[in-house]
């Protein structure tokens, strides 16, 4: 099914959730946070979170400084 990831059309498997989409965009471990549907989701719900075709994510990578 297809979904928008930061603007760009991305093709993900049937069944997938927001851990999943991780997980395929190669970011596990990194500080992110992740908007669905202008909703942001906690990271410790991302298992939880199904993905349905058209969702729209949008993902912020942390960065530190000082």
């Amino acid at each position: 099914m297809q979904i928008q990831v930061n603007g760009e059309p991305l093709e993900v498997a049937e069944q997938s959730n927001l851990s999943d989409l991780v997980a395929q965009l190669e970011l596990s471990g990194k500080r992110i946070a992740i908007e669905l549907n202008l909703e942001i989701i906690p990271r410790s719900s991302h298992a939880d979170t199904p993905l349905k075709a058209g969702d729209r994510i949008e993902i912020v990578h942390a960065i530190g400084g000082g």
